[in-house]
């Protein structure tokens, strides 16, 4: 009987359903405003990458203060974004900074991701006693501010990376938490997963091989949106000045030292809150890109 259903209902391979997400990925291109998101975010990328090579000075170094775009540096080379009040090139630190942002904002949304992941496998498909204590435990996090979550982790814990993406895993994770469960509940009845529970296979096997490749659409366009909130975040912990400690590089942290003299020096602040935007530029389009690609699929 096993063998029947077996061959009459066979579930969807894990590599097909992968197969798939990369497809998803290589029809980006016809979708313009995917293609305008994904380009964005390649670029911050290779910024990222190649920081040292593209940052005409060192982001730490004290040259000239509250120089204006385009000065000339007597020591050679031009402050093509000026300086800030402390005499640092405002592109350097906007160049390093990008390596800040593109390290803690995927780390974070992948902890939330995984923490979300499991706990909505978890509950949507085994259901009774999981369901209503997980979904509770989401909906105890999800009633508080994300802000002040975000205050009371990092001013109990101290401002460190580790605290960052642990304060954003832990408030982010509800709400991954309930779109894996609605999936996950749609999912649950469908033939591959009666044929597998069929054939005697575990709990854990059905649920991240059977189920989850088979909801990646909603998942990877939720992803592309939520790194940009998270990116939004780290910007705003910097702002108010629970992002990284100084001297680092940081965009959210540029902008709360230079806050006072926008007025006077406006490109001190505007510089670090545009690369700031056009990356979250980016991620936003390529989620509707993709999103876009999916509904083709």
């Amino acid at each position: 009987m096993a063998e029947l259903v077996k061959t009459l209902s066979p579930a969807p391979s894990p590599g097909s359903a992968l197969g798939r997400a990369f497809k998803s990925f290589s029809l980006l291109k016809e979708s313009p405003v995917g293609m305008i998101g994904a380009g964005l975010v390649a670029f911050w990328i290779l910024v990222a990458i190649f920081a040292p090579l593209l940052a005409p000075f060192d982001p730490l170094a004290t040259l000239k203060p509250m120089a204006k775009p385009g000065t000339e540096f007597a020591g050679g080379g031009t402050f093509w974004l000026g300086t800030d009040h402390l005499g640092r090139d405002i592109l350097s630190r906007i160049i390093f900074g990008s390596q800040t942002v593109l390290i803690y904002a995927p780390l974070a949304t992948i902890s939330a991701y995984v923490v979300g992941i499991l706990m909505g496998l978890a509950a949507g498909y085994h259901m009774g006693w999981w369901d209503v204590i997980l979904s509770r435990i989401s909906d105890i996090i999800l009633s508080f501010p994300v802000l002040v979550l975000y205050i009371i982790i990092i001013a109990t814990y101290g401002a460190s990376g580790a605290v960052i993406i642990v304060a954003i895993t832990f408030a982010s994770a509800p709400g991954v938490m309930r779109i894996v469960r609605g999936l996950v509940l749609d999912l649950r009845s469908r033939e591959y997963v009666a044929a597998a529970q069929t054939r005697g296979e575990a709990a854990m096997y059905i649920m991240l091989v059977e189920i989850l490749p088979n909801a990646r659409g909603p998942l990877i366009v939720d992803a592309c949106v939520r790194l940009g909130y998270v990116i939004i975040t780290i910007g705003v912990l910097g702002f108010l000045g629970l992002g990284l400690p100084p001297p680092d590089p940081d965009w959210g942290g540029m902008i709360n030292e230079t806050r006072k003299m926008a007025m006077i020096f406006p490109h001190m602040t505007l510089f670090p809150s545009i690369a700031i935007s056009s990356l979250i530029l980016g991620f936003n389009l390529l989620a509707d890109g993709l999103r876009e690609v999916s509904l083709r699929d």
